[in-house]
């Protein structure tokens, strides 16, 4: 097996078992925040302090990645990953919670930004959307398992069960990178007399431009879908486990669809596949409301995952070819922050409508503000191509 190769499968399989690990607590977190007291506006504090955390270390961690190497930033955050999955289980306040949720972001940020970083190295020219397709299955099929896993474990032996589940799957992960993951080489991104490309390049790219305020729009229209389609299904008499399976339809079609979706990409359009699958995703999140029962629900929730589908391989491709000039671990620091940044304000203002107007508001608010990010971002790659979009930033130097 040749070291590219090596290096994928140990990521992918380390990946989708700390994103499984992950996965689990998704449809419980809400259940198991509520019964500490927490209010909507708690709610979003505490799924925010995660994204809080990421979003302000991943620029800084993918920036070392490209300098200091790869394998070393993973395996600690692996092993970071293990540890606080047991510290859920002591929490015993809406506060500790809290805490537990900032620290897990930033074992979080030394992870999947920096594995997606890794393969991001070894796309080739022209296959970036198959490539970080086919990478992507891990995270959606790990987030896909995991809340049906957990709403299965909650059910069978009890919440405890759940975060030691978690904790299990990313001691593995830990273990399976230490012993087989080659370190990458770093990569040093400059400009001509050889000054390091800055951290600003991120907004003087074009590209970078398009893709951070597509990414930051969009994650503040969807970024409360997760959290509270968990509150939002008791109103319709749907179980735990129900949800579970709600959210796992969403991220299976998502790791479905990515092979062929991510073939599309390669010789498509990217940007009429984004804005396809965002508005495709937008329309179906302001339906959510209309749902009620659990049939009805998954077919909606199915359909914002195939309209996810549709955008995400396209997504990346943008990101990688963004990294071939400033650096993966920076431009895939990028993207994420923004993503975090979002969802840190999505459940807040999640919270906010759900305390005042109601947990329907929610989904009505983010299917809008998600079809507004679609339309910026349109009319942004537009005026670029009319422009030029030349890069403003050389490549490596």
């Amino acid at each position: 097996m040749n070291t590219a190769k090596r290096i994928y499968n140990v990521l992918f399989i380390s990946v989708f078992a700390t994103m499984l690990g992950l996965g689990v607590v998704s449809p419980l977190l809400p259940i198991y925040a509520e019964n500490l007291g927490a209010t909507g506006i708690w709610l979003g504090i505490i799924f925010s302090a995660f994204a809080l955390s990421r979003s302000v270390f991943m620029p800084i961690i993918g920036r070392i990645s490209d300098r200091q190497g790869r394998k070393w930033i993973i395996l600690i955050g692996m092993f970071a990953y293990a540890v606080m999955s047991l510290t859920y289980l002591i929490a015993d306040s809406v506060y500790s919670l809290t805490a537990v949720r900032f620290a897990h972001g930033i074992a979080s940020a030394m992870v999947v930004p920096i594995a997606m970083a890794y393969i991001a190295d070894f796309s080739e020219k022209g296959k970036e959307g198959s490539r970080m397709g086919n990478f992507s299955i891990s995270m959606f099929l790990g987030m896909g398992v995991g809340p049906l896993l957990g709403g299965f474990l909650n059910d069978a032996f009890g919440m405890p069960s759940v975060f030691y589940v978690m904790a299990g799957l990313s001691a593995f992960a830990t273990l399976l990178v230490a012993v087989s993951l080659p370190e990458a080489k770093p990569g040093i991104f400059t400009l001509p007399g050889g000054k390091p490309v800055p951290m600003s390049s991120v907004l003087t790219l074009p590209s970078m431009r398009g893709i951070i305020v597509f990414t930051l729009i969009n994650a503040l229209g969807r970024g409360g879908m997760m959290v509270f389609i968990p509150v939002f299904a008791p109103l319709i008499a749907i179980s735990p486990f129900e949800v579970g399976i709600v959210l796992s339809a969403n991220t299976f079609l998502m790791a479905l669809l990515q092979v062929p979706i991510g073939r599309v990409t390669d010789t498509g359009n990217k940007v009429a596949l984004i804005v396809i699958g965002s508005g495709i995703a937008a329309v179906a999140l302001a339906a959510i409301p209309f749902s009620g029962s659990f049939l009805p629900l998954l077919v909606i929730t199915s359909i914002i995952g195939v309209g996810g589908a549709i955008q995400q391989p396209a997504i990346m491709a943008l990101t990688v070819d963004a990294g071939r000039t400033i650096g993966m671990g920076t431009s895939m620091g990028a993207y994420n922050t923004v993503f975090g940044i979002g969802m840190i304000i999505a459940p807040l203002m999640g919270g906010v409508f759900m305390d005042s107007i109601g947990v329907d508001a929610v989904f009505y608010v983010g299917g809008a503000i998600s079809l507004l990010g679609t339309g910026v971002f349109a009319v942004m790659m537009q005026r670029s191509a009319r422009q030029g979009s030349g890069e403003d930033i050389p490549g490596p130097g």
